[in-house]
């Protein structure tokens, strides 16, 4: 700080005690800018003591910047600590929301004395009752982009609020049955209030691959509950096998966050009695789960097909070849009550198969994400063009379905094998 720059903050710093009460806070705040080091009380404190004024507000009464905010951080502090009782956590934020008086008078008292060097009454809240916080506390470091937990003050009604962050968890399941959706489904007469319909549960299907996967690991997290977020979604009778879909495990409101993942994966596939198994488990992030959800992976289907006719396996091979390209593909009716009624251009990357039995085959399938095998199969009365009953002349129908691989270079274990020796699956 130059002798010039010290010159005028002294001369500021007299002229704002001659305008009325003002607390060490923010005295020192008016020039907090200035340098590290002080916190804004303790800057203010040695600008009395410079100009020769130890314990002198300025005046009587509270503080007329803050009303004597400051002298209340370490109430807030003590609450915040009742607050996060039994939470585990790591990373702390402060947030306050100000009372309009406060505002302006903090506008007022910038704009009269010309504080280029002020620093934002918000921000010097918040770290100081971050660092009592902590004092009392005695763990946790701030974070300013992702904290574990972030405490919210409204200086208006005198509330402050709890944000636990979620945990999430990274891996891939297979499903390894018919009949279990991928999520929980409300019932669709009573919308999850639960009713006679329903057996009085809220859910249209008694189980999910979610609520399967995440039992153990919600109770060991002592979290509100879970969502799986998946790289695309199976139809409830179709399996999803080989190298298991990708998937992000969101553990709501956790309220321990230091949970063995090995120990609980193996919980979870043990609770899981054959029907799910899940591959390795990782730490993950919120920004995984828009790359597994966004992504448009390339996916292998093998589906087992009924035919009206005979069908030779020269014309299945020919009719399946007539498929790699584009597929014009219009909302099936099947989902049309759930998705936008669309006409979405996706591609047929492989097709090939074998004749099986009487009018029947075997057929493997690898196509870009989001394209309906069934009516790539079916033609879905004219909606999916070019299909293989519209190749064939016949009627053909999917009788079983199975998902064999989801791929892609955005996932994060594209390199690795997807599913380990322990998950059953060589």
């Amino acid at each position: 700080m130059t002798v010039d720059v010290l010159s005028g903050v002294v001369s500021s710093a007299r002229a704002i005690l001659a305008s009325g009460p003002i607390c060490d806070s923010c005295l020192g705040s008016a020039f907090g800018r200035l340098g590290r080091g002080w916190s804004n009380e303790e800057r203010g404190r040695a600008l009395r003591t410079v100009l020769g004024l130890d314990g002198v507000k300025g005046g009587e009464g509270r503080c007329w910047v803050c009303h004597d905010l400051f002298a209340d951080v370490g109430v807030w502090a003590e609450r915040a600590r009742e607050k996060v009782g039994g939470v585990e956590f790591s990373t702390y934020l402060f947030a306050v929301k100000p009372a309009l008086r406060w505002q302006e008078a903090e506008a007022f008292f910038t704009e009269r004395f010309g504080l280029e060097h002020a620093e934002p009454q918000k921000h010097a809240w918040n770290r100081s009752v971050g660092k009592a916080f902590e004092s009392l506390v005695n763990r946790g470091t701030v974070d300013f982009n992702d904290p574990d937990v972030k405490f919210t003050i409204d200086l208006v009604d005198g509330s402050i609020s709890l944000y636990i962050a979620s945990l999430f968890l990274y891996g891939r399941y297979q499903k390894l049955v018919r009949g279990i959706p991928q999520t929980h489904w409300p019932c669709k007469r009573c919308r999850g209030r639960g009713c006679a319909t329903c057996g009085g549960t809220g859910k249209q299907y008694p189980e999910s691959v979610e609520e399967i996967i995440a039992g153990p690991f919600v109770e060991a997290a002592r979290a509100s509950g879970a969502v799986l977020h998946g790289a695309g979604r199976e139809d409830i009778d179709a399996r999803m096998l080989g190298t298991g879909r990708p998937f992000v495990l969101e553990l709501c409101e956790p309220r321990t966050r230091s949970i063995d993942l090995d120990a609980l994966r193996e919980a979870a596939n043990a609770a899981a009695a054959g029907k799910v198994t899940l591959g390795r488990i990782s730490w993950s992030s919120r920004g995984t789960v828009a790359r597994v959800k966004e992504t448009l992976a390339t996916k292998t289907y093998r589906a087992v097909v009924e035919f009206a006719d005979d069908v030779s396996a020269e014309t299945l091979e020919r009719a399946l070849r007539s498929l790699v390209g584009d597929i014009a593909q219009r909302t099936p009716r099947r989902v049309a009550h759930r998705r936008a009624d669309l006409v979405r251009t996706r591609r047929v990357h492989a097709a090939s198969g074998a004749v099986c039995g009487v009018r029947e085959a075997e057929i493997e399938f690898r196509t870009d994400g989001g394209l309906y095998v069934k009516e790539l199969v079916s033609g879905d009365e004219g909606r999916t063009e070019p299909s293989l009953a519209g190749r064939l002349g016949m009627v053909a129908q999917v009788r079983e379905l199975d998902v064999l691989d989801v791929a892609s270079n955005e996932f994060p274990d594209c390199h690795d094998d997807a599913m380990d020796s322990r998950s059953g699956v060589s």
